[in-house]
């Protein structure tokens, strides 16, 4: 994998082409772009959706074509091992989410995006749309904390909604093989203990519903008078939890926003998502 400091971003042109159709179909909506600043990087935290492809790139593209931020994605381990796949992640400037990687993109002032939920996040079951899945994850607060780095809490919606979830970990886990799988142990060592069971969901067939994605950035939180206590537990749930806080209230500000934006769908849109 190529050395997180040893990238230089596509040109601007070369990603809007390669995502024309996917922005068409989801025609996303930006709030809060004005708290964000090329010139002051930050850590940007948010919630991963369904799947984590639909609504991402769209997100990616808009603050590189709306504020020349480029960001750069700490991702899960998984998605590395994943032919083809891990190679266009890494092309597009994403990295191993490790703390060593995180601290050199730090060093370098890079604008960095990271899931806290992860993997785990993305493999959703039937009763966690719109979920912070983070458990006991505190570590972007230490990582933000010991660097001195603002966090930009952001919320995306849209995507969760562009399937529907058939069948989940959950009803894996009910079926025969599933409670073999849990027996044996190859469950833990193959799929996390059911963390990275895909779950199959369906939308217009195998098409994701054209539901219009809505993303809103909030105010920098800042951590520069914390860097001396960057180990100190409880001042890292204390980030985490205002953190988590900002984006549910994100995420209710854009459910408010799309409820009220909805009539204005074209007539095509209505009729092909869910409500």
């Amino acid at each position: 994998m190529s050395h997180p400091l040893t990238f230089s971003p596509p040109p601007l042109s070369r990603i809007k082409k390669a995502l024309y159709l996917q922005n068409k179909w989801f025609d996303p909506v930006f709030m809060g772009l004005e708290h964000l600043d090329r010139s002051r990087p930050a850590l940007y935290v948010g919630n991963h959706t369904l799947y984590g492809t639909l609504d991402g790139p769209l997100m990616l593209l808009g603050l590189y074509e709306h504020k020349g931020i480029f960001l750069r994605s700490l991702g899960d381990h998984i998605h590395f091992k994943v032919p083809l796949w891990g190679k266009l992640l890494v092309d597009n400037g994403c990295v191993a989410g490790t703390p060593e990687n995180c601290q050199q993109l730090m060093e370098a002032k890079e604008h960095i995006l990271v899931y806290p939920g992860g993997g785990r996040e993305v493999m959703k079951n039937k009763d966690e749309l719109y979920q912070l899945v983070w458990k006991q994850r505190t570590g972007f607060a230490r990582m933000a904390m010991q660097n001195g780095y603002d966090i930009i809490p952001f919320a995306a919606i849209g995507a969760d909604d562009a399937y529907t979830i058939q069948y989940d970990t959950n009803d894996f886990y009910q079926s025969r093989v599933g409670k073999w799988l849990q027996k044996t142990g190859i469950s833990d060592k193959y799929l996390r203990g059911g963390d990275a069971f895909m779950p199959l969901a369906t939308g217009l067939g195998l098409l994701p519903r054209p539901e219009k994605m809505y993303f809103a950035f909030g105010e920098r939180i800042t951590t520069v008078a914390m860097q001396t206590q960057s180990e100190n537990k409880d001042l890292q749930w204390q980030v985490r939890e205002q953190v988590e806080a900002k984006i549910y209230q994100l995420m209710d500000d854009l459910f408010a926003l799309r409820a009220e934006d909805e009539a204005q769908w074209p007539t095509w849109r209505k009729k092909l998502t869910k409500r």
